[in-house]
């Protein structure tokens, strides 16, 4: 565990593949003895993988939560941990789902989040995997956010009944097709989901930035 006092590089053993680290966020004085705080969850893309050395992992900073909550600590006054894995190099966060879980748990009782309020999110590759977590351990998370990804319908059964999620895709997106999402969407409402889907046009893959920037997502995630 090493980094400045409020954003931490924090790296764990982890079966089969070595180990996981990822960047986690804690806002100024923050004392995990006396303080449980809500804790955002994300997942990086494709292009954020990296090797597991400590230069490398900085890689997950260049979107989404890292990128606001590295800068600053309390970003928009949000008082939470973000925790923000690598995934290793040819993997995807599919592969590593028991690893991964185990990791976000380590994170989240290390640094004094609460494990009632966890949200997860994620964009294109982590849009995928946040469907993965949601619907393998929906319930360890309070609400949900992919972003521009996708997943396996079937997999959403009644254990998503009320779950609230909010998801983003842009209609021209030529990396992961629009359907991706909308497949996800109806099989979630289907079964009781809380869901609501914000549709773009004109952004491409890269809806994100405007997701994260220009709504309250970031806000929700924290306070709901």
């Amino acid at each position: 565990m090493n980094g400045s006092e409020t954003t931490i590089v924090f790296t764990r053993p982890a079966a089969c593949v070595g180990s996981i680290s990822g960047i986690v966020t804690v806002p100024r004085d923050h004392d995990p003895e006396k303080e449980k705080l809500p804790v955002i969850v994300f997942l990086h893309g494709a292009g954020e993988r990296a090797d597991g050395t400590e230069a490398g992992v900085f890689r997950v900073c260049v979107h989404g939560v890292p990128k606001y909550f590295s800068r600053d600590a309390e970003y928009l006054g949000l008082r939470a941990v973000t925790v923000s894995p690598q995934c290793p190099d040819g993997l995807i966060w599919d592969q590593i789902t028991l690893q991964l879980m185990a990791y976000l748990e380590e994170s989240v009782l290390t640094f004094g989040g609460d494990p009632t309020r966890v949200a997860l999110t994620g964009l294109s590759m982590g849009g995928f995997g946040t469907w993965n977590l949601l619907t393998t351990y929906p319930e360890k998370f309070c609400r949900a956010a992919p972003i521009c990804g996708g997943g396996v319908p079937w997999r959403v059964d009644g254990r998503l009944k009320g779950k609230k999620i909010r998801v983003f895709h842009s209609v021209d997106d030529m990396s992961v097709p629009y359907m991706c999402s909308v497949l996800m969407v109806e099989r979630a409402q289907a079964f009781g989901a809380d869901v609501e889907f914000t549709t773009y046009c004109g952004e491409g893959h890269g809806c994100w930035d405007r997701a994260y920037e220009q709504t309250d997502l970031i806000p929700w995630l924290v306070n709901g």
